[in-house]
């Protein structure tokens, strides 16, 4: 199906641009270990899958019609990634812990990364947009019903996600890795990942409403 393959390509150069959810993967691999990155992209998953749901059901417009919901939930989205990124900043450390450590990780830092990663996805109103925009390009009305293509499309939108997330997950680990030992490198990498989520919350809290 030529569609679908120009729908995953275009998925997967989105995907390759930096963004909130690629940096918030890489700083949870590098401080918290595998377990709970790849938790993260468990959340991520469910905020595509939700965010595939709302435009197939029309939600999406509202926010490029209603100016109030688009400023709330851009303001929300914003303050998010603001906070998250001022809490890297005031870590006191970024060292990694150890294996052990990290395969002993409670099941309630387990749920907390899942629900950061769907929280920083969710309460982005551009992601929304982005599937609503981006589905009906694909859709064809002369093949199958409509559902079972935005079920298609929905999914292979997720499961490409996944895809790349799972990798972003795993070089965070490895950036952790190589930071145990260079105290210098975890300060930089704190700030580096604490003011590109601090950015990207400006940014969201500037963007304009579509047109």
């Amino acid at each position: 199906m030529p569609e679908l393959t120009l729908f995953a390509g275009a998925l997967a150069i989105a995907y390759l641009v930096p963004g909130p959810d690629m940096i918030l993967l890489l700083q949870t691999g590098a401080l918290s270990g595998r377990r709970q990155a790849l938790a993260t992209t468990v959340g991520l998953a469910a905020a595509r899958a939700m965010h595939v749901a709302l435009a197939a059901l029309g939600l999406a417009a509202l926010l490029k019609t209603s100016p109030l919901v688009f400023e709330a939930v851009r303001l929300v989205g914003a303050a998010y990634l603001a906070w998250l990124g001022y809490g890297i900043l005031r870590a006191h450390s970024l060292v990694p812990v150890g294996e052990a450590e990290v395969a002993a990780a409670p099941a309630d830092g387990i749920r907390r990364a899942a629900v950061r990663g769907f929280l920083t996805n969710l309460l982005n109103p551009k992601a929304l947009i982005f599937c609503s925009v981006l589905l009906p390009q694909f859709l064809r009305p002369d093949g199958a019903p409509l559902s079972a293509q935005f079920l298609l499309l929905g999914t292979v939108l997720v499961a490409t996600g996944i895809a790349f997330d799972v990798q972003y997950a795993l070089a965070g680990h490895r950036i952790g890795a190589f930071l145990a030992q260079r105290p210098l490198w975890q300060r930089l990498q704190r700030w580096l990942f604490g003011s590109l989520l601090i950015g990207f919350g400006v940014r969201l809290a500037l963007a304009e409403r579509p047109v």
